[in-house]
C-alpha cells in the first residue's frame, strides 16, 4: 500500500514538472515578441512640411523655367491686386450721391452739386462733374459730355485687364516649353546611356512635367482673380449707365423748373 501511494505521488511530481516546463516554453516567446516590441522606437521622418516639398519641386523643376513662371505670377498677381483696389474705391453708393445732387438741383444750388461730385469719388462722381460744368450749355452738349467721359472713365475701369490676360495665357506656355525642352533632354540622356531603362526616362519625364503643373496653377489661379475682377468691371459699367440715365432725368427736371437749359 504504502509503494502505490508513493508510486502515485511520484507521479503526480512528475505531471506537475512537465506541465510548468510546457507552460514556461510557450510563454517564452510572448515574453520574447512583447519585449522587442517595446524595444522598437517608432521613426519620425520630418520633410520640412508643405513649403520644403514645394521648394525641392521648384528646383527640381529647372531654375530657368520655374523663375520665369514664378515672376509671371508674381506680376499677374500685383495687376490684379492694384484693379481689385482700385475698382472696389471705384463702387461707391451711387443712389445718395444722385439723390444728393437731385436735392441741390432742385434748390438751384448748382455749385452746391458741382462741389458734391468734386469731393466724391468713383467715376459716376467724375461723369456727373463734367455733366454739371457744362449745365449752361444746352441738354445736347450735356448727353454728349455723359457719353464722352463715360467711355473714358470704362476706359479706366478696364486698365491693365490686358496684361492680367497675358500673364495667364502666358503661365501654362511657360510650362510646356520647359516639358517640351525637358522631354528633348531626356531623350538626348537615353541616347548618352544607350539604354532605354525606366529609371532613366522617368527622371527626365518627371523633371520635365513639374513646369507644366506650375504652369497650370498659376494660370488658374490668376483666372480666378481675373474673372472676380471681370465680374465687379462689369456691375460698376452697369451702375455708370444707369446713374447716367439718372442723372439726366435730373437735368432735364432743372431745365423744365429754372429755364436755364435752351
Amino acid at each position: 500500500m504504502k509503494r502505490f501511494l508513493a508510486s502515485i505521488a511520484l507521479a503526480g511530481l512528475l505531471t506537475l514538472g512537465l506541465t510548468n516546463v510546457v507552460v514556461a516554453q510557450d510563454s517564452a516567446p510572448e515574453e520574447t515578441t512583447q519585449a522587442a516590441a517595446d524595444e522598437q522606437v517608432p521613426v519620425v521622418v520630418d520633410n520640412g512640411g508643405f513649403h520644403q516639398a514645394i521648394k525641392t519641386k521648384f528646383i527640381e523643376g529647372g531654375p530657368e523655367f520655374m523663375a520665369s513662371i514664378a515672376l509671371v505670377m508674381i506680376l499677374g498677381l500685383a495687376f490684379c491686386l492694384e484693379r481689385i483696389i482700385y475698382l472696389n474705391l471705384a463702387d461707391t453708393n451711387n443712389e445718395k450721391f444722385l439723390n444728393e445732387i437731385q436735392e441741390r438741383l432742385n434748390a438751384n444750388d448748382v455749385a452746391g452739386a458741382l462741389d458734391i461730385a468734386r469731393d466724391t469719388r468713383g467715376p459716376v462722381a467724375s461723369i456727373t462733374y463734367q455733366a454739371l460744368i457744362r449745365l449752361d450749355q444746352g441738354l445736347d452738349v450735356v448727353e454728349r459730355s455723359i457719353t464722352s467721359y463715360g467711355g473714358v472713365q470704362a476706359g479706366l475701369l478696364e486698365k491693365n485687364l490686358s496684361w492680367i490676360t497675358l500673364f495667364i495665357a502666358i503661365a501654362p506656355s511657360l510650362g510646356f516649353l520647359g516639358t517640351v525642352i525637358g522631354m528633348v533632354t531626356a531623350f538626348d540622356t537615353i541616347e548618352q546611356a544607350g539604354d532605354i531603362s525606366p529609371t532613366v526616362v522617368a527622371g527626365g519625364m518627371k523633371v520635365a512635367l513639374i513646369t507644366t503643373i506650375f504652369g497650370l496653377i498659376v494660370a488658374l489661379v490668376l483666372q480666378v482673380f481675373y474673372n472676380y475682377i471681370l465680374s465687379k468691371y462689369e456691375a460698376i459699367l452697369n451702375n455708370m449707365e444707369d446713374a447716367s440715365i439718372t442723372l439726366i432725368d435730373y437735368v432735364v427736371d432743372y431745365n423744365v423748373k429754372f429755364k436755364n437749359l435752351k
